[in-house]
């Protein structure tokens, strides 16, 4: 008989090789890790909300690519029911980091362990994170999480996650140091998630930026995020300051 640990754990497994087994589509066709980067390059999803089937797969994923800890999330999808019977459907709103231009988690940082890259992408030197937790309180996106004291098994199988930080999304730069999209992306199954550089006229970003109309969330707290929506359901949602 199996024992709830070792159904979790054999479970664990087969998403692993389900989620991120296939081989990572190239960031640009020509993008390899020795390929020149363009100096104004802003990195940028758009996820179409139109696609999007709710199905988790890049909550899985993300889960399963970066170690993420037992009740926390680097991305999550928000779900709700919309209309009224029996015209009803359900609605979904993939939640992230949004890798702000202005990002309020930067300036509260007492030790600058919070920092963003050149490409855009708001980061975390783990070595320099005191988990004092201010970040986590300053993102209006909620989008932060704590790592919490790691059990024996836990440590073994992720030695990159350090007790007592704050981790969230990075857009898996990892992978995108490299050419490839981040997990997320390559795992979901409607292509709902379109990333790239948005500063690009030529990537497919940049082409549905300035073509169509994308709606970012919050927008009152002039963030200037880069993580973008756009599909008729983003009117099914209501947010607030951190959740």
């Amino acid at each position: 008989m199996y024992s709830r640990r070792k159904f979790v754990k054999t479970g664990s497994a087969t998403l692993v090789g389900l989620t991120v087994a296939a081989p990572g589509v190239r960031l640009l066709a020509n993008q390899g890790s020795d390929s020149e980067i363009p100096e104004n390059r802003r990195l940028a999803m758009v996820i179409d909300l139109d696609r999007c089937l709710g199905c988790m797969t890049c909550s899985v994923t993300c889960k399963s690519e970066n170690g993420v800890r037992l009740g926390g999330f680097r991305s999550h999808v928000m779900e709700k029911e919309v209309g009224k019977y029996p015209s009803v459907t359900r609605a979904f709103l993939p939640r992230l980091c949004n890798q702000c231009e202005n990002p309020p988690c930067e300036k509260v940082c007492p030790v600058g362990a919070t920092y963003k890259r050149e490409d855009g992408v708001v980061d975390i030197n783990k070595d320099r994170c005191i988990g004092c937790r201010y970040c986590m309180v300053a993102c209006p996106y909620g989008a932060r999480y704590f790592n919490p004291r790691r059990d024996s098994e836990e440590a073994r199988l992720f030695p990159a996650r350090i007790f007592g930080t704050v981790d969230k999304c990075n857009f898996c730069t990892h992978r995108v140091d490299n050419g490839i999209v981040p997990a997320c992306v390559n795992a979901c199954l409607s292509k709902a998630r379109i990333f790239g550089d948005i500063n690009d006229p030529e990537s497919e970003v940049g082409q549905i930026n300035n073509n169509e109309q994308l709606v970012s969330l919050l927008p009152e707290f002039e963030t200037k995020p880069a993580v973008f929506y756009k599909g008729k359901h983003i009117k099914s949602f209501t947010l607030e300051k951190g959740k």
